[in-house]
């Protein structure tokens, strides 16, 4: 992602607050207060080093994401734990959900963490009533650690925290 897509940048987290509210840690309200300043850093920050985002342009309209997956190392490390990197905004659009492309986009997501971050280990914090999403992570060898964070934007709800181990990809001969 450019900072030049900042537009379908707004337009995809826009529609990801309105349509999930509780799967993300910022309001919509925030979001849309922002400035096209701070939403260029947005996009631009989504290319930075320790970080790789995926997005899924609807096809059959230009500069409109339909889905956006995003990897980053995570900092800082757990000790006496292999490198760690944790999975953010995820999203796929309504008409999108069950045709595979969150199993698609899941799976280069953890092929980014295992290679080209070389991490050990893949975190994600899901809300405690997303059922759908703590669904589909079980299904994909993702386990609950047990822990619990509190839900920045209602600390009398949770996020469980789930994690899968990654095998590094051996370097081509």
């Amino acid at each position: 992602m450019a900072e030049g897509e900042w537009a379908s940048l707004r337009a995809v987290r826009l529609e990801m607050l309105a349509d999930t509210p509780a799967a993300y840690v910022e309001s919509l309200a925030s979001a849309q207060a922002q400035t096209e300043g701070q939403w260029r850093s947005r996009a631009a920050a989504m290319t930075a080093p320790g970080s790789v985002t995926f997005v899924a342009e609807d096809g059959s309209r230009t500069n409109v994401f339909c889905g956006l997956m995003r990897v980053v190392v995570k900092h800082p490390q757990e000790p006496n734990r292999p490198r760690q990197a944790m999975l953010i905004s995820v999203y796929v659009a309504v008409p999108y959900r069950g045709s595979g492309l969150a199993d698609e986009m899941l799976g280069r997501s953890v092929e980014a963490a295992a290679g080209e971050l070389e991490c050990g280990l893949l975190q994600l914090g899901v809300h405690e009533d997303n059922t759908r999403a703590l669904a589909f992570y079980a299904r994909h060898g993702f386990g609950d650690t047990g822990r619990r964070e509190a839900y920045a934007l209602d600390p009398g709800k949770k996020e469980i925290i789930m994690e899968r181990e990654l095998h590094s990809r051996a370097p081509a001969a």
